[in-house]
This record gives C-alpha cells, structure tokens and sequence, in this order.
C-alpha cells in the first residue's frame, strides 16, 4: 500500500485499530529535514483507541525523500519499531502500527502523541538539567544490550565498517566544498582560520576515525540531538523521549554521548558540564551490570565531535534546505568543530 495524506482514510484507521475511527483533518508537527510528521485528533466508540496519534509520513520534499529512501532511513524506522524497540529500556512513544512499502518507498508509522511535551531545540540549546534527562535515556537505550553479541543478526542497523569508511570520505570530500559556500564565512567568524583547518584536516583522516570506534558496540541512535527529543513542559508529559529513529545503529555508543553534549549545549555549559554527563553515562552503563573502561569512554568522547562535524557537512547537502535547517547546520558545524577543538579530537586519530 501506498502512503501519503490521501490515503490516511477511514479504511486506513480500521486497519490500524481493528475498528471505526473517525479522524479530525490532519495538523503538521515540527519542520523535518527528512519525514513529515502529522497530528490527528481521533474518535470511536472504543475506549482503547487514543484521542490523538501522530502519523510519520515521508518527506514532501523530493530532494529529502529521495535521501530517505537511498539512505535506507524510512526502512529503518519501520524496523526499529517493529522489531528492536521493545527490547531496550528508552522511552519513545508507543507504536500502533508501523509499515514500509518497500516498492514505493513509502511510510505510515502511527505513534503515540506525546503532547503536551515539547521538543528540544538545536539552536537555542539546553540547560544541564534537560542535558542529565536525555544522557539518562541514553542509557536506557544502550545499556540493556551493550556488548549484546545478537546485535550483529540485524542486518537493518547502521554499521561502519572498511569500506563504509571509504565511502564516507568520498561523500565528505564530494559535499565539503558545498558546505563551505554556505558556512565557510560564518565559521571563519567565530573560530578563525582553525574552524575551516579542522574540517580540510579531517577530510583526510576520516578513514581513521571510522576505524577507531572499537568494541564494546551496542544500540546507536545516529541522530541524537535536542531536535529529535521531547521534555515535559508545566502542562505536564513524561520528563524526556526520544523520537526520530530513522539512523539506528549497532556501533559504538560514545558517538551518541558527544554528538549530544557537542552542539546540544551552548558552548561555555558544554564546556563547564562535559565530563559531568560523560560520568553519569559511565555510571548509568555500569548501573546495567557491565564492566566499564573509563579512559576508554573518554578517549572516544574527545574524538567523537567529529561525529557532528561529519553530520553537518554531509546531511546540510542532501536534504531541502529550509531558513531553520541552514541555521541549525551552522550550529552544529561551528560548535562540533569547536569540541574538536578544545578536546583535541584530531590529535587523537
């Protein structure tokens, strides 16, 4: 079956929930670089179907959807909540009904509404209390199956092998100077010539560094940032959940960790809190009964802002550009670059 708003009718309720719903027009939610996401207010005379959902559509956006679809992003989703959800402790809304028409490309994921929580914003930044809620899920996510040798049965997950790493040089090196018509200017501004030096050094050492997250390996995000996560607001929700599971992983964990904390908090409280939350995510990993390396945890904390110099070079390119989404490329270059920085990320390699 084919999904997009014309579809998303009466039969497509039923064969959802099993009865007659009766659904309110649809409401966007958010601006998506790569889904489209879709409120509905729902009524039916059975008591267990929800008064809203939210529905996940793929991206209006052709250049967008088309990423989604090589990059394996929708597929990914669908699976994630179909198959690996339900065996890690993180809290993301609940999944009625996922599918992925893999002919077409197309998605319909139908989730839980989780207003009236609110999500983070890239841009702005967080205080370190909603920085300690979403290191605490990222524990939730990764600590049940840290080091979880079944892990490496799912085909569907995220890998960074050898030839992966290749390839992720030669994207950077195709999208570099597409990225720096845009940025260069602005990162210049605030970094000085050691901004661009960072990037045109890393452009030659990304083989390394995706050769450098060693074991032990465990559930990954690939996208963990305010912008994919939801805190409570005085209306009340749950304290922090984690949407937007287009890029899970199986990988090592720490570049999660660092591509939060990196653009996540403006940089004097990254800098001031940094190795608060690195502690409490070696706390929180411990806490599940595994055996920590901690130098191990903070090497790779230190090299992992490349994480989020990588994601800002390359997905600035390949999604529709909006006003917000160039911002908030330029936010999490110039800040990525400047944990790189102030860590010593590429001396590490």
């Amino acid at each position: 079956m084919q999904y997009n708003e014309e579809t998303i009718d009466a039969s497509f309720w039923k064969k959802v929930f099993g009865v007659e719903v009766v659904a309110s027009a649809p409401g966007r939610i958010g601006a998506g670089q790569v889904g489209m996401n879709l409120r509905y207010a729902l009524s039916s005379s059975d008591p267990s179907v929800p008064s809203s959902v939210v529905v996940k559509l793929v991206s209006p956006d052709e250049t967008s959807r088309a990423t989604g679809i090589a990059l394996r992003n929708y597929e990914r989703e669908v699976k994630f909540y179909n198959q690996l959800v339900e065996s890690i402790d993180v809290r993301s809304p609940h999944c009625y009904f996922a599918d992925w028409n893999e002919e077409a490309g197309d998605i319909a994921i139908v989730l839980e509404d989780m207003s009236p929580c609110e999500q983070g914003d890239q841009i702005d930044g967080c205080g370190i209390e909603h920085a300690r809620l979403a290191v605490d899920q990222l524990v939730k996510m990764q600590g049940p199956r840290w080091n979880d040798p079944a892990l490496a049965s799912i085909d569907w997950l995220q890998r960074r092998d050898a030839d992966d790493a290749d390839r992720l040089q030669g994207m950077f090196s195709l999208l570099k100077p597409g990225f720096l018509a845009t940025y260069e200017d602005t990162i210049r501004q605030e970094l000085g010539n050691e901004g661009v030096d960072f990037i045109n050094v890393l452009e030659t050492k990304i083989v390394q560094y995706v050769h450098a997250k060693d074991a032990p390996f465990t559930v990954t995000h690939g996208d963990y940032r305010l912008d994919n996560l939801l805190f409570a607001t005085e209306a009340g929700g749950v304290d922090c959940a984690v949407v937007d599971w287009q890029t899970p992983g199986h990988g090592n964990g720490v570049g999660d960790l660092a591509y939060f904390i990196g653009a996540g908090l403006l940089p004097e409280n990254r800098a001031r809190y940094e190795w608060e939350l690195v502690d409490q995510y070696i706390a929180g990993i411990e806490s599940y009964g595994h055996t920590v390396n901690h130098e191990w945890v903070k090497d790779h904390y230190r090299r992992e802002a490349i994480s989020g110099v990588i994601m800002a070079v390359i997905a600035s390119q390949i999604v529709g550009r909006t006003e917000r989404g160039d911002k908030m490329f330029e936010v999490m270059a110039t800040r990525h670059i400047r944990q790189g920085l102030e860590n010593g990320a590429l001396s590490l390699l």
